[in-house]
C-alpha cells in the first residue's frame, strides 16, 4: 500500500492548493466591486440629496448602504479565504441576498402601506424576488450539508482503511 492510499480525507484536503478557483476568484472580486461601487453610489446619492429628507427615505438610503457594505464584506472575506470552503461561499451569499430581499419588500410594502397606494404591487414586484432569494439559500444549504456529509463518510472510511476501528480508539 502506498503512503497516497493511507492519506485520511482531511489530509488529502490539507494537500489541496490554498489558491482560489478562478470562478470563485471572479464572483468574489464581482462581489466586492459591487459592494464598494453601490456603497459609494448609494452614499454619495444620499450625502448629495437637496433639503431635508423624510424618515422613510433615510431608513431606505441606510438599509441600501447596509447590504452594499454587506456584499463589499463578503468578496473580502472571500478574496482571503486560502481554505477549502465546503460551499460556505455560497450559503454567505445566499443569506445576504434573502435578507436583502427581504428586508426591502417589507420597506417597500410599509411605504406603499403608508401612502395609501395598496400593498399589492409592493408584494407582487418583491414576492419573486424573496421566493427565489429563499430558493437559493435552500440549495446552498443542501449543496452544503452534502460536501459535508460526504467530507464525514470519506474521513471514517479512510480511517477504517488505516486500520483504525470505527469510531476511533
Amino acid at each position: 500500500m502506498t503512503e497516497e492510499s493511507r492519506l485520511s480525507a482531511q489530509d488529502m484536503i490539507d494537500r489541496l492548493s490554498p489558491v482560489l478557483s478562478r470562478g470563485i476568484r471572479i464572483r468574489a472580486v464581482a462581489a466586492l466591486l459591487a459592494g464598494v461601487l453601490g456603497t459609494v453610489f448609494v452614499g454619495t446619492l444620499w450625502w448629495t440629496e437637496p433639503g431635508p429628507l423624510p424618515g422613510r427615505t433615510h431608513l431606505a438610503f441606510a438599509l441600501f448602504t447596509v447590504f452594499c457594505l454587506a456584499w463589499t464584506a463578503y468578496g473580502g472575506w472571500l478574496l482571503t479565504r486560502r481554505v477549502v470552503l465546503f460551499a460556505t461561499d455560497r450559503v454567505i451569499a445566499a443569506w445576504i441576498g434573502l435578507v436583502a430581499s427581504l428586508a426591502t419588500t417589507a420597506v417597500m410594502t410599509v411605504v406603499a402601506a403608508q401612502r395609501g397606494t395598496g400593498v399589492g404591487l409592493a408584494l407582487a414586484v418583491g414576492g419573486p424576488f424573496v421566493a427565489v432569494a429563499l430558493a437559493l439559500t435552500v440549495r446552498a444549504q443542501a449543496r452544503r450539508a452534502a460536501l459535508l456529509l460526504r467530507k464525514h463518510e470519506l474521513t471514517g472510511i479512510t480511517s477504517w482503511a488505516r486500520g483504525d476501528e470505527p469510531g476511533g480508539r
